[in-house]
């Protein structure tokens, strides 16, 4: 995904870090609730937006995206601190965002699919390395593991990013990442990310294959089909 942390999820929950400067642990872990409470209300309200969406002049619409998942290894270290700084640690297993959220009805979704196939036999499998921990503030409150950028990655998130796929050039540049904690209040961000740094990362892996994911109604993401890199 984008530079803004922005990740295959519900819309992302407006900022309310202004109002937790210069509160006490008490207050803080309040606010904390408070902040989750809010993505839970979000949720509900972006529920009866999926829903609106299956029906458009007869057709039935659906939320896409296209990620690599890492290894088990590397999700392990992810959700270590997603399931405590991410909410939406339920609904998406840790994930390197190729494509953002996306809708389109079952006869482009089948389109979408074939240029996919044609992209994925363009590229061999490839070295991934994640080295660093890092943060998208001042833009947003979101840390996440820095992936080095490589020919690879650039390639394959140019190729889904082109007229073929109905879309423009990307509002943001693309950084390579995967989110490990969002929606935190500036005190928050400061702690976590302060620690996080601290412990640092690195790791390498090999990247054989990407997917294609769709939105259920509950708002969790599941595989629609994978595309695995080379030719047949």
């Amino acid at each position: 995904m984008a530079h803004s942390g922005e990740t295959l999820g519900f819309l992302p929950l407006f900022s309310y870090a202004s109002h937790t400067g210069g509160m006490s642990l008490n207050q803080k872990i309040h606010s904390r609730h408070l902040i989750f409470f809010y993505a839970i209300i979000t949720d509900i309200f972006n529920y009866f937006e999926f829903i609106e969406l299956h029906d458009q002049g007869g057709n039935i619409y659906m939320n896409y995206g296209i990620v690599i998942f890492p290894s088990k290894s590397l999700q392990d270290k992810a959700n270590a601190y997603r399931k405590r700084y991410d909410p939406h640690y339920a609904l998406i297993t840790p994930h390197l965002t190729l494509k953002n959220v996306f809708t389109t009805d079952d006869s482009g979704i089948k389109d979408i699919a074939d240029k996919l196939r044609q992209i994925a036999k363009q590229y061999d499998p490839f070295n991934m390395k994640v080295y660093k921990i890092s943060s998208f503030q001042p833009v947003n409150n979101v840390i996440y593991f820095k992936v080095e950028p490589n020919p690879e990655l650039e390639g394959l998130h140019k190729a889904m990013h082109t007229a073929e796929f109905n879309e423009q050039e990307p509002e943001y540049a693309f950084v390579p990442h995967i989110t490990v904690a969002q929606n935190l209040s500036d005190d928050e961000h400061s702690d976590v990310f302060g620690s996080l740094r601290m412990l640092g990362i690195d790791h390498e892996e090999t990247v054989d294959r990407f997917h294609l994911l769709y939105q259920l109604e509950n708002g969790s993401w599941t595989v629609y089909e994978t595309f695995r890199l080379g030719k047949e």
